[in-house]
Parts: structure tokens; C-alpha cells; sequence
């Protein structure tokens, strides 16, 4: 016969104040997510595992964002927005009172470790993505003109080096060695995607030009349209948030190549702010369409001109 355990009352209000503890850490770690990067965590995991999540201001089913959490005698973590170009950001709760000494040297041992055990693991994600995604390309048929795919139809572009694979248009991205890295799959209605674990920081789709003068732009529609307005070299570098690290990775290729940075005229005001910051970085010059809400590829394929 069952017989439930009977726990001293100082036992249950002890595991009750852990419990309210914890959830205060959670709670004070997702809206530190939040409030800096843009994070949506819903139910957080605290395993010391890196999990992904949706970020603010994209679809509801967006995997953008990466976070991990330790919750032990002193609770840390960090997390990553994969779209603002910020990189991975540390974390440390606050748990109402100053760190002693040793305390500080424990916690920042955990740290340096959940960093090392996250950099081990992201790397060896990223080899096998990168591995899956070269071989995909090669099973992939080139793109010959506009008519073979619909987006490309759509968005009034040539293909310019990618491919199609069943019905998806495939765009390499390319690390600053040269290397096939990761793809992005684009589909006929032009909902684009990232293999999961993929790549993208620092990486980017190239379209030789003419010239000594680089554009560097976010989408790929927008750069096949720079370039056929242009005949300049096009540097693709997919979102707002890798226009910096892409822009410093082409600086460090080409210091006396004048760049002209593209970005987007958003609503929001993000492609103007992201375009400005990395051409004020690397030296170069700033483009924008001037019409609110759109991009080069709107601009140039409504029959205006560079």
C-alpha cells in the first residue's frame, strides 16, 4: 500500500525558496535575452546545452536566436541574435549581492569553459553542415537564365552562379578562404532559409565585376540587380547584421579597393543603420534606394537607376 513521504515543513519551504530562486534566474536571463538581443525564450532550458529560439520582429517560426544557461551556485550563460552581427554576449545573473573574490574566479571559470565546450561543438556543427552543403551544390543543376526558376522570374533577375535543387534556388556562401560553407535555399515563392547550425557570420555570395569598385549588399536579388545596373563586383552578405563582418573581411582582402556598402531603405530603419556602421568602419560609402520600404532590387527592377 502507497504511503506518501511526510517532509518537515522547513524542508518544503527550503525546496519552495530553490524553486522560486530558479525561476527568478530564468526569468531574469530571458528578459536580459530579450531586452539586449531581441531573444524570444519561451520555457527556457538551464542544461548547459546551446538551444535555439525565435528572435523579435521576423516570423513567429524563426530560429535565429541561441542561448545557454547554467543554473547552479552561480548561474551564467549567454546568448547570440544570429541576425545583428553582435556575435555571442556572456552572461552573469545577479543575485542581489557582490561576488566575493573566489566566487568571481569560480564563475568565471564556468564561463570559460561553457565558452570552450559552445566553441567545440558549434565548429564541429559547422563542419558537418558545411561538408552536406558542398555536396548538395554539386548535386545541384545550373541555373542557365531567369526562366528556369520562378523567384528569379519574380524578382526580374539572372542567376549569376547558383543552382537549382528540386524546386528550391541554391546560393553558396563562401568563408573569407574560399570554402563552400553553407547554402541558402530559396523557394519559389521566396521564402528563404539556412540549413540548421549553418554558418552565415563573415561568409558571403560573390558576382565578379569589371571593376576595382565593390557593392556590398544584403539579399541575393538585390546584389544580381546591382551588378546588372552596374557591372560592378557584388559581395552578397545575406542579412543587415553580417554587413560589418563581411565588409571587414573584403577591407582586409582589398585595402585599396573603394567600397560602397548598400543596404536597404527599411521601415525600420535597421538595413540604413547596419549599411552606415560598416562604411564608416571600413572607409567606404553608403548607397540607399531612396524610397522607403524598399531595397536595390525593388528600386532598380521599377525601372529607376543607380
Amino acid at each position: 500500500m502507497y504511503a506518501p513521504i511526510s517532509l518537515p515543513e522547513d524542508s518544503c519551504q527550503s525546496a519552495n525558496s530553490i524553486l522560486t530562486n530558479h525561476l527568478d534566474i530564468v526569468n531574469q536571463f530571458a528578459n536580459d535575452a530579450a531586452s539586449k538581443r531581441g531573444l524570444i525564450i519561451v520555457n527556457p532550458v538551464a542544461d548547459g546545452e546551446i538551444h535555439r529560439c525565435a528572435i523579435a520582429g521576423k516570423s513567429r517560426n524563426n530560429r535565429d536566436g541561441a542561448y545557454l544557461l547554467h543554473i547552479d551556485d552561480f548561474p551564467c550563460g549567454g546568448f547570440q541574435n544570429h541576425t545583428d552581427g553582435l556575435g555571442w554576449q556572456n552572461w552573469r545573473a545577479d543575485i542581489g549581492r557582490k561576488l566575493t573574490h573566489q566566487e568571481i574566479i569560480a564563475q568565471q571559470a564556468r564561463i570559460d569553459e561553457a565558452e570552450h565546450q559552445r566553441r567545440i561543438k558549434l565548429h564541429s556543427q559547422r563542419e558537418k553542415v558545411a561538408a552536406k552543403a558542398a555536396y548538395l551544390y554539386g548535386c545541384g543543376r545550373p541555373a542557365r537564365n531567369q526562366k528556369d526558376h520562378q523567384y528569379l522570374i519574380k524578382k526580374g533577375i539572372q542567376p549569376h552562379g547558383v543552382k537549382i535543387l528540386g524546386n528550391a534556388l541554391i546560393v553558396p556562401l563562401q568563408d573569407q578562404a574560399g570554402r563552400l560553407v553553407n547554402l541558402q535555399f530559396i523557394s519559389p515563392e521566396g521564402k528563404k532559409r539556412f540549413p540548421k547550425g549553418s554558418k552565415k557570420e563573415e561568409c558571403f555570395f560573390i558576382i565578379d565585376g569589371l571593376s576595382e569598385r565593390i557593392l556590398i549588399c544584403e539579399g541575393y536579388a538585390t546584389g544580381a540587380s546591382l551588378f546588372e545596373h552596374s557591372g560592378q563586383h557584388i559581395i552578397v552578405a545575406f542579412d543587415a547584421g553580417n554587413l560589418l563582418p563581411v565588409a571587414k573581411v573584403i577591407r582586409s582582402h582589398f585595402p585599396d579597393h573603394e567600397i560602397i556598402v548598400c543596404g536597404d531603405n527599411d521601415l525600420s530603419g535597421v538595413g540604413q543603420k547596419a549599411a552606415n556602421e560598416a562604411a564608416l568602419v571600413v572607409g567606404g560609402k553608403v548607397l540607399i534606394p531612396p524610397i522607403a520600404g524598399m531595397d536595390w532590387n525593388d528600386y532598380l527592377t521599377g525601372g529607376c537607376h543607380v
